[in-house]
C-alpha cells in the first residue's frame, strides 16, 4: 500500500496534521455550543428582566380595568412596529398589546404558575400574509389584589429569532476564521519543527551516502542522544565489514606468499631430474607442508571477528572444559590451575573465539609452566547504552618470554612459521583475534608466578 512507503517526516506530518485537525475541530464545536447556550441564557434573562419591568409599571384602577403600561417601555424597541421585540398581557376578560406587534399576529400567552418564568422556543407562528414568524415566548402569571377581587394577570415577552441568528453567525464566522488562520498557523508551524526535529536523521542519511560512495569512511557528525547508539553501531558495522574484508585480503596474500616456498622446492627438483624415490619424498613432505599451511590460513579467515549484537557467552563454563581436557595431555607435569573469574564476566562475541583464545593462551601456559598456572577475569566497566568488556590475564611459572622477542612476537604481518619458537604458533592466532575485536594484548613477566603473563582486554561492545 502507498501509505507504507511515506517518508517518516510525510507520516509525522500527516499524523499531526489529522490531529491537529480534530483537535481544532472540536474545540470549535465545544465553543460554538458554549455561545449557543450563553446566548439563550442572556436571552431568558434580558427577556425576564424585561417581564418583570412591565409587571413593576402596570396597575389597575379600583373598577379593576387594566392601565396599560405603554408610558415607560422597557425598551424603545416595544414602541417600533416589527422591530423583533413584543409585549402582550392577557388578565381576566381582556389583552394588552405593545405598539411593536402592529402589523403582526402574536399568540396569547398561556397562563402559567403564578411566580414562575417559561421560555419557549423558537416557536413559528403564521402570520395574516402567509409568512412565518419565528419567535422565543417568556411568559410570567402574577395575582394582582384589586378592590374587586383577585386577578390573574400574565405577561409575555417575544423576541424575533432573526437577532439570536444573526448573532451566532457572526460568533460562528469570526471563530471559524480565527481557527482556520490558527490551523494554517500550526500547520506550518508543526512543518518547521518536523524540519527541525527530522534534521539530525537526514545528516544520518547524507552521512550514510557518503559512506556508501567512499567519500567517507565512517559517521562522524555529532548526533541527538537518541540516534548516538545507531550511529556508534552502524560505525561498528562500518569498522567490521572493513576489517573482515581488510582480513580476507590479508589471508589470501599471506596464504599466496606461505605457498611460494614449497612450489619453489617442488619446481627446483623437478628441474634437477631427480630420482623417483628423492622426488616421491620431497613431494610428499611439501605437500604436508603446504596442507599445514592451508590449515591454519584457513583457520585465520573462518574467524570473522568481532560479531556485532553477539549474545553474551559465560567463561567460566568455556574455561573449565578447555583446562580439564588439559590437564588430561598435561597429566604427567601434574600442573595445577587456579580460576579468579568475575561472575558477571561475559563473552560478547563468536564462542569459537573464545575457546581458540583461551585455548591457546592456556595451551601454551600449561606447555611451559613448571606446576601452576592461573586464569583472571575481571568485567571491564561500558559507559550508558554499552555492554562491558572484558579482560583475561593467564601466568605460568615457565621460564617466561625473553623482552627483547616480544615486541617481534606481536609485529604485524610475520609468518606464522617464524613465530613456532617460544609461546608457538597459538600466539598469533590469539593476536588475530583480539585485533578483530579491536582489544589490546600485551605480554610480560608475571610477578606472582615470576613467569610469562599475557594480558587481554576486550573493551566494551555496542
Amino acid at each position: 500500500m502507498a501509505w507504507r512507503t511515506l517518508s517518516l517526516n510525510s507520516r509525522q506530518l500527516l499524523a499531526a496534521s489529522l490531529g491537529l485537525v480534530a483537535f481544532l475541530g472540536l474545540t470549535g464545536y465545544a465553543l460554538d455550543r458554549a455561545f449557543q447556550e450563553t446566548a439563550l441564557s442572556n436571552l431568558q434573562q434580558r427577556l425576564d428582566n424585561y417581564a418583570r419591568a412591565y409587571l413593576r409599571n402596570s396597575d389597575f384602577d379600583a373598577q379593576g380595568r387594566f392601565k396599560s403600561p405603554d408610558a415607560s417601555p422597557p425598551d424603545p424597541r416595544f414602541d417600533r412596529p416589527g422591530s423583533g421585540l413584543y409585549a402582550v398581557a392577557v388578565g381576566n376578560g381582556f389583552r394588552w398589546e405593545s405598539a411593536s406587534t402592529l402589523g403582526r399576529s402574536i399568540p396569547a400567552p398561556n397562563a402559567i404558575t403564578p411566580g414562575e418564568a417559561l421560555i419557549e422556543g423558537p416557536q413559528a407562528y403564521k402570520q395574516a400574509d402567509g409568512k412565518e414568524l419565528k419567535l422565543f415566548r417568556l411568559s410570567q402569571t402574577t395575582i394582582w389584589e384589586t378592590g374587586t377581587g383577585e386577578i390573574k394577570l400574565t405577561f409575555a415577552i417575544y423576541e424575533d429569532t432573526s437577532a439570536l441568528d444573526k448573532q451566532i453567525a457572526v460568533f460562528r464566522r469570526a471563530l471559524w476564521n480565527y481557527l482556520g488562520l490558527a490551523a494554517v498557523l500550526l500547520l506550518l508551524l508543526q512543518t518547521l519543527v518536523l524540519r527541525w526535529s527530522l534534521l539530525p536523521l537526514r545528516q544520518l542519511e547524507k552521512e550514510l551516502k557518503q559512506v556508501q560512495s567512499g567519500l567517507s569512511q565512517r559517521l562522524t557528525g555529532q548526533h541527538p542522544r537518541e540516534l548516538e547508539p545507531i550511529a556508534d553501531s552502524l560505525n561498528a558495522f562500518i569498522e567490521s565489514e572493513r576489517s573482515g574484508l581488510e582480513q580476507s585480503r590479508n589471508t589470501l596474500s599471506d596464504l599466496a606468499h606461505s605457498l611460494k616456498t614449497p612450489l619453489a622446492v617442488l619446481r627446483a627438483r623437478l628441474d634437477a631430474e631427480a630420482s623417483h624415490e628423492s622426488l616421491r619424498s620431497e613431494v610428499q613432505a611439501q605437500t604436508q607442508r603446504m596442507d599445514e599451511i592451508v590449515s591454519y590460513q584457513l583457520s585465520r579467515a573462518a574467524r570473522s571477528g568481532h560479531a556485532l549484537f553477539s549474545a553474551p557467552i559465560e567463561i567460566e563454563p568455556r574455561a573449565l572444559e578447555i583446562v580439564q581436557s588439559l590437564e588430561k595431555v598435561y597429566k604427567n607435569k601434574g600442573i595445577v590451575c587456579e580460576f579468579d573469574i568475575d561472575e558477571a564476566s561475559r563473552f560478547y562475541g563468536e564462542l569459537g573465539d573464545l575457546q581458540e583464545l583461551l585455548g591457546n593462551l592456556l595451551e601454551n601456559a600449561f606447555k611451559w609452566a613448571r606446576g601452576k598456572v592461573s586464569l583472571t577475569v575481571k568485567v571491564a566497566p561500558a559507559p550508558t547504552n554499552r555492554r562491558p568488556g572484558v579482560s583475561f590475564c593467564i601466568e605460568d611459572d615457565g621460564p617466561g618470554i625473553p623482552e627483547k622477542n616480544v615486541e617481534r612476537m606481536l609485529q604485524r604481518g610475520v609468518r606464522g612459521d617464524e613465530r613456532v619458537q617460544g609461546h608457538g604458533i597459538g600466539l598469533a592466532i590469539v593476536q588475530d583475534i583480539v585485533h578483530a575485536y579491536r582489544g589490546e594484548l600485551t605480554i610480560g613477566k608475571s610477578e606472582e608466578l615470576e613467569g610469562a603473563e599475557i594480558s587481554i582486554r576486550i573493551p566494551p561492545v555496542f
